[in-house]
């Protein structure tokens, strides 16, 4: 089973619109008992305060028919990294507050989602800039590029 921990700061936009994209995107290949997919954290603050998905993020995906439920932040841990197989960020500054819970990433495990793309880069936050639709489509074609990645490289 393949273990696929997305990460972005709060835990309330990018984070869980990519766990809920790559659960459907791999439910919809019927290849959901190959994997488990979860969303986390960097910061502690949302999960402290039990903030849900942001109403924006939750509206986006019911706009294109992905499921999902409502769910509490929570942050990664550091025993996360033993447990999960890619720690997959939405951008290089929670790649940096994810190494700063992990201390080390001597497996290779630590990645930016669009770094499966052939264009790889950050995915801006919604939160702060507004546009849900052109984050939407950057974690949506991450996570179909992750799949083939992972279905070339690490599932028989």
């Amino acid at each position: 089973m393949i273990k696929v921990l997305f990460v972005c700061f709060g835990n309330i936009c990018r984070s869980p619109m990519a766990e809920f994209i790559f659960k459907d995107i791999v439910k919809n290949r019927k290849l959901q008992d190959k994997f488990l997919i979860d969303s986390a954290a960097t910061s502690e603050q949302n999960e402290k305060n039990k903030i849900s998905i942001y109403c924006e993020a939750k509206y986006i995906l019911e706009k294109n028919n992905i499921p999902f439920y409502n769910r509490i932040s929570k942050q990664i841990k550091k025993d996360d990294y033993c447990r999960y197989d890619y720690i997959l960020a939405m951008e290089d500054e929670n790649i940096k507050n994810i190494m700063k819970i992990i201390e080390v990433d001597d497996k290779k495990k630590v990645y930016r989602l669009l770094d499966f793309t052939e264009n790889p880069r950050d995915i801006i936050d919604p939160w702060y800039y507004g546009n849900f639709d052109a984050t939407y489509d950057d974690i949506k074609f991450g996570c179909e590029k992750f799949l083939e990645y992972v279905l070339n490289n690490d599932i028989d």
